[in-house]
């Protein structure tokens, strides 16, 4: 236990610096620039370095297909409701997609290794750029609905470079092509710059986000969607299917991690609402402080 709690401490160190240097530095500090820095540069060297990193194996396929089976049933679920029960654009945007985006990449991996070992390495790096695609796609189109018609909410999910980035790294792992060792050093730089950046960033928000500017129902929703539907549907799946124990618990906790700092990437990036996100995001990290030591003991009955 004594390691997981460390991870995160870690991890939240990072986002208490974001929060230091607004704090400290106010207008100077503008978080649209990094935002912009993060997604069109630094993020295209985290997807090379994440499919490079080990060739692409078809046996690791089968985690991550359940864990975007899950993800689709509950964006399905989600925007069925939200346009049931929200009345603007942007809390419908934030409504269907911000739980379905977790933490799987700056929280979800170093947790998964302190959980399961080095063994889950595999399982936790696909899991991640399935995570990725979904914040590419379903993530910038519903955030850019909060303020943009579907048309172009569609296209600006093609214009950014991650995917295709991604894309091409996919190729060239199919075809076995292995970077050399400074290659990977340079990619792994940029890497570790974009995971540092996105939680700084995080915490660039968090100064002067107050929790009341975010609607009770809205709250309760993402909150309910992100602990309680996600978890039992995840639990309902896996409980039923015939897997190695390992990598189930790998599945389910990298479903419950809490919602991703990408969210408040995205929402700054087509101005959804961003410290509303943000604000959603703190609440969900400070109760995924308790939540994960629940969901380790559900392990033991996957």
């Amino acid at each position: 236990m004594s390691s997981i709690i460390y991870s995160i401490l870690g991890i939240y160190f990072f986002i208490f610096l974001g929060y230091l240097a607004k704090m400290s530095f106010k207008d100077d500090v503008d978080e649209k620039t990094i935002t912009i820095i993060n997604i069109y540069f630094l993020q295209v060297f985290l997807t090379f370095w994440g499919l490079l990193i080990r060739p692409i194996d078809i046996t690791l396929l089968f985690a991550p297909s359940i864990y975007f089976l899950v993800t689709i049933i509950v964006l399905a679920l989600s925007a069925f409701i939200a346009k049931k029960i929200f009345s603007t654009q942007k809390e419908r945007s934030i409504a269907t997609v911000s739980a379905a985006i977790g933490n799987t990449g700056n929280l979800g991996i170093p947790l998964c290794i302190a959980i399961f070992g080095e063994e889950s390495i595999p399982y936790v790096t696909v899991i991640n750029l399935v995570n990725v695609f979904v914040v590419y796609t379903f993530g910038v189109f519903y955030y850019s609905r909060g303020a943009y018609d579907t048309k172009t909410s569609l296209k600006n999910i093609v214009k950014l470079p991650i995917l295709w980035a991604a894309m091409f790294a996919i190729a060239l792992s199919f075809f076995n092509y292995k970077p050399n060792e400074a290659i990977m050093k340079t990619l792994m730089m940029g890497a570790y710059a974009s995971m540092t950046m996105q939680l700084f960033l995080f915490g660039i928000y968090l100064y002067g986000t107050k929790i009341k500017e975010i609607s009770k129902k809205l709250a309760i929703w993402v909150i309910s969607m992100k602990f309680i539907i996600i978890p039992a549907v995840s639990f309902l799946i896996l409980y039923n299917i015939e897997l190695d124990l390992t990598i189930k618990g790998i599945i389910f906790i990298e479903l419950l991690m809490p919602l991703a700092v990408a969210n408040v990437n995205i929402a700054s990036l087509y101005d959804c609402s961003p410290r509303v996100v943000t604000a959603l995001v703190f609440v969900s990290s400070i109760l995924f402080l308790g939540v994960i030591f629940v969901g380790v003991k559900v392990l033991a009955y996957l």
